[in-house]
């Protein structure tokens, strides 16, 4: 094939006056295809093929919706009710060009970055070390686009309320919202639909409306929308997690709060060297701002009180003044709950931290309550600790069978320890080894283990180990100058003997 740049050379060359003959020679081709090139005028011809073979478009994409997307479907149908003889390759390529079995990729447009037009929201996981134990997180970062300012918090799970609780106080400590969240296709905003044509729910979209924005989806496999977010979440995890250590989830929030709005604020960011919160001055006068008093997000849910007094949320148990078993309205927020009855608060608690559970919580300046809820859990941590104390083969079957889910590990503690009190310490080591061995999980299957290894011994039990000093004690030397009792009551009744004859 000749090239365009030489094509055009020829056409040029032959304007210019020069003959074919001249050009062929120069140029080094044949005659023949001077003579061609100057008849097309030095343009590249459109190679087309006679035995291109044509098929109606709108027949593929009825065939293709009837077959429900199925391309061997559409090829027997082609073939054999519709008589177009065609190659199931030629076939997918034409669905292919025609964007019926894949959609083509279409171009994105570039977003300059103007103050006060936008702010992005996501979430990413992170296995994070709390406390010297790995702990799976949620990070939930929003980023203004324009001034680059971060708000950064992480949660054990994250919802559509904690979505809301996270926005509140990410704008409130800002001050300012923009007009436009980009987010990703998530169901947590998204009712139905991808990027442009996707529908966000009526819930999302009238708390968005309270702070002055909308939430906006971009297009799938287009994260670049909000790249970003995606290039912050890179930079907490290569230097905000590295070396760094946490005592808990609330010391993780703390220093990730000082990290993304102290330090982040005034380290230059890009090429640039753009500091965020000098630029934030900048972008200020373009965002929206909002009032210092806008209520919390907060979800309301019923609660009985029982008979001491509690009710139970969570995990824990908070007390409710009064003297009557109301039912009472309890309404969480991220870091507090009231309770309230007939339409009167009654009480206002701070949540416990992370991981407190079984808890039991009374209000300030009121006595505390003498009674422990009805329901309240009772662990079996010293039933364990005492067992284990027993010996290694109970210390290995309690490292195995407290894995087990579904086990009912605290009465199973207490049922274990139970049974270790009604035979010998040797006995119980053994029954122990051969329930290990045999995986048994049942609390009488072990009783029986131990019931066969004592027949297999001897046919009479231990002899209790008996304190000779009892003959000491004050409670035996009283007794000792009592009567004896009489327990001829107990003996058995004499047969009468027939006389000899």
């Amino acid at each position: 094939m000749i090239e365009a740049d030489k094509r055009n050379a020829i056409f040029l060359l032959h304007q210019e006056g020069m003959s074919a003959r001249q050009i062929a020679r120069r140029l080094g081709i044949a005659r023949n295809s001077v003579r061609d090139i100057i008849a097309q005028h030095g343009q590249m011809p459109q190679g087309i093929r006679k035995d291109k073979q044509v098929i109606d478009p709108q027949l593929l994409r009825t065939l293709h919706e009837q077959c429900q997307g199925r391309v061997q479907r559409v090829y027997e149908k082609l073939t054999e009710e519709e008589g177009i003889k065609v190659t199931y390759s030629t076939l997918s390529r034409m669905l292919r060009e025609l964007g019926i079995s894949k959609a083509q990729k279409t171009r994105c447009h570039r977003v300059p970055d103007e103050p006060g037009a936008e702010m992005q929201h996501d979430t990413t996981l992170y296995q994070v070390n709390l406390g010297g134990q790995p702990v799976r997180v949620v990070a939930s970062l929003l980023y203004l686009r324009y001034s680059k300012r971060r708000y950064l918090k992480f949660y054990r799970s994250f919802n559509r309320f904690k979505m809301k609780c996270f926005f509140h106080e990410g704008l409130m400590f800002w001050g300012y919202s923009a007009p436009l969240c980009i987010i990703d296709n998530t169901n947590l905003a998204r009712l139905r639909g991808t990027g442009a044509n996707a529908i966000i729910t009526a819930e999302m979209a009238a708390f968005a409306r309270g702070y002055a924005f909308e939430f906006r989806c971009h297009e799938l496999k287009h994260p670049n929308r909000k790249a970003g977010e995606e290039r912050s979440f890179w930079t907490v995890e290569t230097n905000f997690l590295p070396g760094r250590t946490f005592a808990n989830l609330e010391d993780l929030n703390h220093q990730a709060l000082s990290w993304s709005t102290g330090r982040m604020d005034h380290r230059p960011q890009g090429k640039a060297g753009l500091i965020p919160a000098k630029a934030f001055e900048h972008e200020q006068a373009f965002l929206t701002p909002l009032p210092s008093h806008l209520p919390a997000p907060y979800k309301d849910q019923s609660r009985g009180t029982d008979q001491y007094g509690y009710i139970a949320f969570e995990g824990n148990y908070y007390w409710v003044p009064g003297s009557q078993r109301d039912e009472v309205t309890v309404l969480a927020y991220a870091d507090c709950l009231k309770i309230y009855l007939h339409r009167q608060c009654l009480a206002q608690y701070l949540l416990p931290p992370d991981g407190v559970r079984n808890a039991q919580f009374s209000p300030e300046g009121f006595p505390k309550p003498p009674h422990s809820p009805n329901n309240r859990k009772k662990p079996a941590l010293e039933e364990e600790k005492r067992l284990r104390t027993l010996g290694p083969p109970v210390n290995d079957y309690l490292d195995w069978i407290l894995k087990i889910k579904g086990l009912g590990r605290h009465r199973f503690l207490r049922s274990l320890l139970a049974l270790s009190r009604k035979m010998t310490p040797d006995l119980f080591l053994k029954s122990i080894e051969r329930a290990a061995k045999y995986r048994i999980q049942d609390i009488h299957t072990i009783e029986r283990i131990a019931i066969l290894l004592l027949q297999q011994t001897t046919n009479t039990l231990p002899l209790v180990q008996v304190d000779e000093d009892f003959t000491q004690r004050e409670a035996y030397l009283e007794g000792f100058l009592t009567d004896a009792p009489d327990i001829s009551t107990y003996d058995p009744p004499e047969q009468n003997t027939p006389p000899n004859s």
